[in-house]
C-alpha cells in the first residue's frame, strides 16, 4: 500500500533504537540521582565515554557518562589550542548558527558573517569561559553548571538541537538545556529549571553567564604563525585582545547587548604581516602560495563583529556585571568569587575580561520547582534584537518541543529492521549535517563548509568540491539548501570555467599551492546536474548568477546554464589531456597531498605534465551525466554530442591503465613515473566501474583485489592505498595515515556505490564499515567517531589505528570532529545502495539490498523492500511529468514478481532484460507517481 508523509515519518521514527531505562529518568527528573539500575548492555555503537538512548521527544541522544577529569582514556594528544586533552565536543545548531557543546558545560558559538569566528571564546587565562555555564546560589548550598568533575550527580544530554545539563546536590537541583530553535534565527535558548527538593522554603540566585571574547579562526593568523613568533592560537588570540567591548542595558531591563570595538593591529603584527606575504610572493611552497591584496569589500578578518546580546525572555532581571574578570577572579569557573556578593551593575569596558552576567531571583516551597528563559545570539544585518525577542518571548517553554517537532519532520530516513542502530545513525547524521549550516554574507548564501580540523584550526572553507559533496543527501529532502550551495559555488567559477580551492575570511581566495586544482569543475557539473535531473527543476538552469567577484567594480550576470557550460570548457579545453590521452593532475586532483607528498623530487614537472587516472574515470561518469541533464534541458544536439565524445574519450584512456589486477593511479611525468604499478590505490578504482570503464571481467578482478588488499583487514571501511612500494616511509604522513593510506569516508561512499553495481552484499557490509556505531565498537576509546568525527582515520598498518592523522604538520586531533564528509558521505552513499541513478526519461533503481526488509524515505523519493519480499516507493519531483522507473533485481527475485501497480491502478509487467523491469506513470506536485512490485 502507498504511503502518505504522515506514515512516513510515524514509520520511519517508530524504528529508531528502544529507549533504555534512561529515557524514564529524563522524564522523570527525580529518578535520575536513584539508586542505579543493575548494568545492561550498552546499545550498539555507544562507546566508552557514555551510551545512546531515545530522548524524551523519540529521537536519539547521547547520554555522556565520562568524568573526563578522572578517566585516562578521556586524554587526547592535542597541541595548544581550541580543545583542551579532555576535551569532547557536540554540536548544536540551525540553519544559521552553530554551538559548540563541551563535556566541561560551556558553549562556544560560532558565526560566519563578516568572517567564520567564535563571539564567546574559551580563554581560561583570560576569565573567558565561552557561555552558557549557570551558577544557583542560596540556601544550603550553591550548584553550577560548569562540570568540573567533583559532582557525580551530573548528567550530561548531547541531543538533536540541544545540550542538557542536568546537576543535583543534597536539596537543590538544576535543569539547564540550551538549544538551537530550528529554523534560520541567530539564537540560542537557554531553559533553567530549578527544583527544590528540601523540607523548607529557600530564596535562591541563579547567574546565567556568556562571554564576549572574539575568536576568529583566521588563516592570517594561521600563515603568520609560520614565522615561528607563535601558534595560529597565539597570534588570534593576541588579535582578538584588539577588540573593546562597549556594553549597554536593553529597554525594559531584560537584559545587556554588547558591541565589539577594533581598536586597531599591533605595529609589530602589521609588520610581520607584510613581511611574510613579500616573502610567499618570491618563495611558494608545497601548501601557501602568494597572499593576495584584500579588496574593499573582502578581508582575511571581521574587524566589525556583529553586536551580541543576552535577554532575560520570562522576566525582568535583578542585577547584572559585565566585569568577567571581577567575578571569577582567582576562583576561575568552579568557584567564581562573584557569587559572593551582588552583581555590580557596572556597564564598564572591561577589554578582553567583558562578560555577560544576569540574574534572577527566585523563592521555592518545598518541592517548587521553577523554569527560567534566556536568550544569546548575535545581530547580523537583517535581524533586530526587538523583534527576535518578541518572538521568543510569546511562548518560551515550547520552543524546544517544536524545534524537536520539526526536526522529526526533515531529512531522509533509512531503516533496517533486523538492524535498529541503523535509523538512530541516519537521523543523528542528517541532524549534524544540516545543523552545520551557517550564512557566508559576503556570497549571501547558506553554506556547507568541510568544518573540523581545516575550518576550526587552519581557518579556511575548502575545498570547493566539499561543500558540494555535503550537500547532495539533501537532494532527496531539502532541494533550497542544495540550490543555496550551488549558488554560492556558481558565484565562484573565474571568467576561465576554474574554481577557487576555498575561501577565508570575508570573500578571500585561500592562499593554497592546491588552488590550481584539475578536479573542481568537476564536483559543480555532478550536483548540478543531480539537483535538476532529480527535482526536474529546469528554472534553476536559467536562473541569473553574479559573478565573481561578487561585489566588485563589474556586477554582470550569468545564468547556471552558462556558467556549467564554461566549467565544462575549463576541462576539456583547458585542464585537457596528457601525453597518454588521460586528464591532466596540475596541482592534485580530490587527492590535495599527492603532488606535495609523492613528487616532492620533481613538483614542477609533476603538476605541468601529471596526468589523473581518477580524473578520467570520474569525468567518464560526469560528462555523461552531465549529457543527461543538457538532454533534458533541451541543449542542442551538437553540444551533446561533444560532451559524449570527451566522456568516451575519458573512459577509453583510463581502460588502457589496467594492470591486470587493478588501475595505475597517476602519471607524473617522465622523472617519476607511474604511481599504481604495484601499489593499489582505491581513488580511480570505484569511479573506473561507475564511469563504465571496466568490463564485467575487469569489474569482478577489481573486487576481489579492492576486497584483500584494502578491505578485508579493516574493520572501519577501506583503505585508501594498499601496504605496497607507493607507501611511503618517513614521510610527512607515516604509512596508513591520511593520504598514505588512510581510511576516508568520502572515498568509501564512491566504493559502496561501486560495490552495489557488482556485489551488494559487499556493498552493505562496507556502509556498515564506515558508520559511526562500527567505530565505537571496534575503537571504543578513541571519543571522536562516536557521535562525530573527521575526514580520515587510520588504517590498521599505522600504530594508532582508529585515530586520525597527527603530525608535525597536521594535527588532526586538535579538532577531530565536525567534519561533514563524516556525515553526509554515510546518507548520501545509502541511494547508491538502492542504485539510484536520475535520467532524463526519468530513474533507475537496483534496490536489493540483502537484508529482509528495510525503508529509504524521503519527501523526494522512497524505496520499501517488506519482509514478504515486495517492493514499492514513489518518486516526487517539483514538476509534473511522465516518468519511467528502471527496476533491476537478480533474476531470480525477477522471476517471482508476477504484478505491478502504478498510481493504485495494475499495470502490465514490462521485462526489458532477464534482470530489469521497466514501470512508467504521472506525477504532479503533491500527487507522486506511486509504484509497487509483488
Amino acid at each position: 500500500m502507498p504511503l502518505d508523509r504522515r506514515r512516513f515519518m510515524l514509520n520511519s521514527l517508530g524504528s529508531v533504537i528502544a529507549a533504555p531505562p534512561l529515557l524514564s529518568m529524563l522524564m522523570n527528573p527525580d529518578e535520575a540521582h536513584a539508586s542505579p539500575a543493575p548494568p545492561t548492555a550498552k546499545p550498539y555503537g555507544s562507546g566508552h565515554f557514555g551510551e545512546w538512548i531515545e530522548d524524551e521527544f523519540g529521537l536519539p541522544a547521547y547520554r555522556y557518562t565520562c568524568d573526563q577529569t578522572t578517566d585516562p582514556k578521556a586524554v587526547t594528544q592535542v597541541t595548544p589550542g581550541i580543545l583542551s586533552p579532555t576535551e569532547h565536543v557536540h554540536q548544536v545548531g540551525n540553519d544559521r548558527i552553530v554551538a559548540i557543546a563541551s563535556n566541561n558545560g560551556a558553549v562556544r558559538v560560532r558565526q560566519d558573517e563578516g568572517a567564520p569566528k567564535f563571539p564567546n571564546d574559551y580563554a581560561p587565562e583570560s576569565s573567558q569561559f565561552g557561555g552558557g555555564i549557570g551558577y544557583l546560589t542560596g540556601g544550603q548550598e550553591a550548584l553550577s553548571t560548569f562540570y568540573s568533575g567533583s559532582n557525580a550527580a551530573f548528567d550530561r544530554i548531547f541531543g538533536i538541537g540541544y545540550f542538557r545539563k542536568r546537576v543535583a546536590g543534597k536539596s537543590l537541583r538544576v535543569d539547564q538545556v540550551i538549544s538551537a530553535p530550528f529554523g534560520d534565527d541567530p539564537v540560542l535558548l537557554s531553559q533553567v529549571t530549578i527544583t527544590n527538593r528540601g523540607k523548607s522554603a529557600t530564596a535562591l540566585r541563579w547567574i546565567e553567564y556568556w562571554g564576549c571574547q572574539n575568536y576568529q579562526f583566521s588563516q592570517r593568523s594561521f600563515i603568520e604563525s609560520f614565522s615561528g613568533q607563535g601558534s595560529p592560537l597565539d597570534f588570534r588570540r593576541r588579535f582578538g585582545a584588539r577588540f573593546r567591548s562597549r556594553f549597554q542595558s536593553i529597554d525594559g531591563n531584560i537584559g545587556l547587548l554588547q558591541n565589539a570595538e577594533f581598536t586597531g593591529r599591533a605595529p609589530e603584527e602589521e609588520m610581520l604581516w607584510q613581511r611574510m606575504k613579500a616573502m610567499l610572493a618570491n618563495n611558494e611552497n608545497n601548501f601557501i602560495s602568494a597572499i593576495p591584496e584584500e579588496t574593499p569589500t573582502s578581508s582575511f578578518d571581521d574587524l566589525h563583529p556583529p553586536a551580541t546580546f543576552l535577554v532575560s525572555l520570562d522576566g525582568a532581571i535583578d542585577g547584572y556585571s559585565t566585569n568577567g574578570r571581577a567575578f571569577f577572579a582567582s576562583g576561575g569557573a568552579e568557584h567564581p568569587v562573584g557569587l559572593e556578593s551582588s552583581l555590580d551593575g557596572q556597564l564598564d569596558a572591561h577589554h578582553a575580561q567583558g562578560a555577560m552576567l544576569l540574574e534572577r531571583k527566585l523563592h521555592l516551597n518545598p518541592g517548587e520547582s521553577k523554569t527560567l528563559h534566556f536568550m544569546y545570539g548575535y545581530l547580523p544585518a537583517g535581524f533586530e534584537l526587538q523583534a527576535l525577542v518578541a518572538r521568543y518571548s510569546k511562548s518560551p517553554p515550547a520552543a524546544l518541543k517544536e524545534s524537536a517537532a520539526a526536526w522529526k519532520t526533515k531529512g531522509m530516513r533509512f531503516s533496517v529492521a533486523s538492524e535498529p542502530w541503523v535509523a538512530r545513525e541516519t537521523i543523528w547524521n542528517h541532524y549534524y549535517l544540516r545543523s552545520s549550516l551557517t550564512y557566508d554574507d559576503f556570497f549571501q548564501q547558506h553554506i556547507l563548509n568541510q568544518n573540523g580540523f581545516y575550518q576550526y584550526v587552519m581557518g579556511f572553507q575548502g575545498a570547493a568540491r566539499d561543500p558540494l559533496q555535503h550537500c547532495l543527501p539533501f537532494i532527496f529532502s531539502d532541494p533550497e539548501i542544495v540550490k543555496s550551495i550551488l549558488r554560492y559555488t556558481l558565484k565562484e567559477v573565474r571568467p576561465d570555467g576554474s574554481v577557487p580551492y576555498a575561501i577565508t575570511g570575508h570573500g578571500i581566495i585561500a592562499p593554497m599551492v592546491a588552488d590550481n586544482a584539475s578536479d573542481l569543475p568537476l564536483w559543480l557539473l555532478w550536483t548540478a546536474s543531480e539537483y535538476v535531473l532529480a527535482t526536474r527543476d529546469l528554472a534553476f538552469l536559467d536562473e541569473q548568477i553574479p559573478s565573481w567577484p561578487l561585489y566588485g567594480p563589474t556586477k554582470s550576470t550569468e545564468t547556471v546554464r552558462n556558467l556549467l557550460t564554461r566549467c565544462y570548457r575549463h576541462q576539456v579545453d583547458q585542464v585537457g589531456v596528457g601525453e597518454h590521452g588521460i586528464a591532466r593532475m596540475l596541482n592534485d586532483d580530490w587527492n590535495d597531498g599527492l603532488l606535495g607528498t609523492f613528487a616532492t623530487k620533481a613538483f614542477k614537472e609533476a603538476a605541468e605534465k601529471g596526468e589523473s587516472v581518477l580524473n578520467s574515470a570520474m569525468s567518464a561518469w560526469v560528462f555523461d551525466y552531465y549529457a543527461h541533464l543538457l538532454t533534458y534541458a533541451g541543449e542542442n544536439a551538437e553540444m551533446i554530442a561533444h560532451v559524449r565524445e570527451h566522456s568516451a574519450g575519458n573512459r577509453q584512456a583510463a581502460s588502457k591503465q589496467w594492470t591486470g589486477k587493478w588501475f595505475r593511479r597517476a602519471w607524473l611525468g617522465p622523472t617519476l613515473g607511474w604511481l599504481g604499478e604495484n601499489t593499489l590505490w582505491l581513488e580511480p578504482q570505484p569511479w573506473a566501474i561507475v564511469g563504465g570503464v571496466t568490463t564485467t571481467e575487469q569489474s569482478r578482478a577489481l573486487i576481489q583485489s579492492m576486497d584483500a588488499l584494502l578491505r578485508r583487514n579493516s574493520p572501519i571501511g577501506a583503505a585508501q592505498m594498499s601496504d605496497g612500494p607507493d607507501m611511503l616511509q618517513g614521510a610527512i604522513f607515516v604509512p596508513g595515515t591520511c593520504v598514505n593510506g588512510g581510511v576516508w569516508p568520502s572515498l568509501n561512499q564512491t566504493l559502496i556505490w561501486a560495490l552495489a553495481a557488482v556485489d551488494p552484499a559487499m556493498a552493505w557490509d562496507e556502509w556498515k564499515k564506515n558508520s559511526f556505531a562500527r567505530h565505537a565498537e571496534i575503537y571504543p576509546d578513541i571519543w571522536y567517531g562516536i557521535w562525530s568525527g573527521t575526514d580520515s582515520y587510520n588504517s590498521t598498518v599505522s600504530k594508532q589505528a582508529g585515530e586520525t592523522v597527527n603530525n608535525i604538520y597536521f594535527h588532526g586531533p586538535d579538532f577531530p570532529v565536525l567534519n561533514l564528509h563524516s556525515h553526509a558521505c554515510s546518507l548520501y552513499s545509502v541511494s547508491k545502495l538502492i542504485g539510484l541513478e536520475f535520467n532524463e526519461h526519468g530513474l533507475a533503481i537496483s534496490p536489493d539490498i540483502p537484508v529482509d526488509s528495510y525503508r529509504f524515505e524521503s519527501p523526494l523519493i522512497g524505496v520499501i523492500k517488506s519482509a514478504a519480499g515486495n517492493y514499492e516507493g514513489w518518486y516526487a519531483p517539483s514538476q509534473s511529468g511522465h516518468w519511467s522507473i528502471k527496476i533491476t533485481l537478480p533474476q531470480q527475485v525477477l522471476l517471482r514478481v508476477t504484478k505491478a501497480e502504478v498510481n493504485g491502478v495494475s499495470v502490465e509487467l514490462k521485462r526489458r532484460s532477464e534482470n530489469t523491469l521497466e514501470l512508467s506513470g504521472s506525477s504532479e506536485p503533491g500527487k507522486p507517481l506511486r509504484w509497487r512490485i509483488q
